[in-house]
């Protein structure tokens, strides 16, 4: 059974950095891609980063590129998303995913619904 776990949400001040976590088990992320979405208060979903299962790398979202870095750890089957010069606007529930493939075909994707598997999310709220 698979299963997300996201962590290391939390109230961040404007301008300052967060990591967040998702653990994954039942898989194994040597064979499948990740991907980070958020969605803030009263908007739609949208898609952050995704990382393959090579550790290829990327970004979908213009107002991050330059903020944010995506990563794994393999040996710890978690996937990472360092969010740096926080900004009101990065306000939202921060969710990882995975489509069970190992590339991240779609992640950027609005209407992609091969993203099946999904964590509870970690709200993070940026302050100013």
């Amino acid at each position: 059974q698979v299963q997300l776990v996201e962590s290391g949400g939390g109230l961040v001040q404007s301008g300052g950095s967060l990591r967040l976590s998702c653990a994954a088990s039942g898989i194994s992320l040597d064979r499948y891609a990740i991907g980070w979405f958020r969605q803030a208060p009263g908007k739609e979903r949208e898609g952050v980063s995704c990382i393959s299962s090579s550790g290829d790398v990327q970004h979908y979202l213009d107002s991050v590129k330059g903020r944010v870095t995506i990563s794994k750890d393999n040996t710890k089957n978690t996937v990472y998303l360092q969010m740096n010069s926080q900004k009101l606007e990065d306000t939202a529930v921060y969710y990882c995913a995975t489509d069970l493939l190992p590339g991240c075909t779609g992640y950027g994707n609005p209407r992609y619904v091969g993203v099946d598997r999904w964590g509870k999310g970690t709200l993070v709220t940026v302050s100013s």
